[in-house]
């Protein structure tokens, strides 16, 4: 297992993530680039977005993900979001973009097995010290084939960059919150243990927009930062 603290170079002061997620709430969706996620999910060919009947965003937030995914299905959509953190439920909840709204780990969501065809997790593998708990819950949730579809930082960008998930605090000074390195052997472990089968992966790197996006990021350039994968629950039979 690869530990975060070998690679930190700033030395923030860190806090857990209900903590920090709760202080970040105000400036959250002005301070993370849809090029780190969005774009990336955007360029998948595999998942059938539109032929989604039923979803679940887990680690909802502030309804970004939920937001940028009504854009691409059917109209009948309905959508369950759970987040763990009440303050980003809240600005999720003034959205209108999901039908239900659950305060709870994304490990132990308490929503109905088997039920829906598609669930998503953007942004947050990073902050769980065991991925199979995350994976087994998606795995519970979608119907036999259905997928589940995570995007998150490339664990290279954030070895690399030396650089936890992080934001400005009320008094000025950057705030960690809690972070872990997730190889992409180990996603690939957890998610073949829980019983998924990979169909697609993509990975994103510094590019041009990206160093438009933030110029410091220059001497980044063409390293990964963000990958998504798309697993897929075999049908039976």
């Amino acid at each position: 297992m690869v530990d975060f603290s070998d690679f930190d170079t700033r030395n923030y002061p860190t806090v857990d993530v209900r903590t920090g997620y709760a202080q970040w709430v105000g400036t959250y969706e002005r301070t993370v680039e849809d090029a780190m996620d969005l774009a990336v999910l955007d360029r998948l060919t595999t998942p059938a977005w539109a032929e989604a009947a039923r979803a679940a965003d887990l680690g909802c937030g502030t309804g970004r993900t939920g937001a940028w995914l009504r854009t691409k299905a059917a109209p009948g959509l309905v959508l369950d979001g759970v987040d763990l953190t009440p303050e980003m439920l809240a600005v999720a909840r003034g959205k209108a973009v999901h039908d239900s709204l659950t305060e709870a780990d994304v490990t132990a969501t308490g929503l109905p097995g088997g039920s829906y065809d598609l669930a998503v997790s953007s942004l947050i593998d990073e902050h769980l010290a065991d991925l199979g708990p995350l994976y087994r819950e998606a795995y519970r949730l979608v119907r036999p084939g259905g997928r589940f579809v995570l995007v998150g930082l490339h664990p290279y960008f954030i070895m690399a960059a030396g650089m936890p998930t992080h934001f400005t605090g009320s008094g000025g000074g950057d705030i960690a919150i809690t972070t872990h390195i997730h190889l992409v052997s180990d996603h690939l472990t957890a998610g073949l243990a829980a019983g998924w089968t990979l169909v697609e992966m993509a990975e994103a790197v510094v590019d041009d927009a990206w160093i438009a996006l933030k110029p410091k990021w220059e001497k980044y350039r063409s390293h990964p930062v963000s990958a998504a994968y798309v697993w897929e629950r075999k049908a039976l039979g």
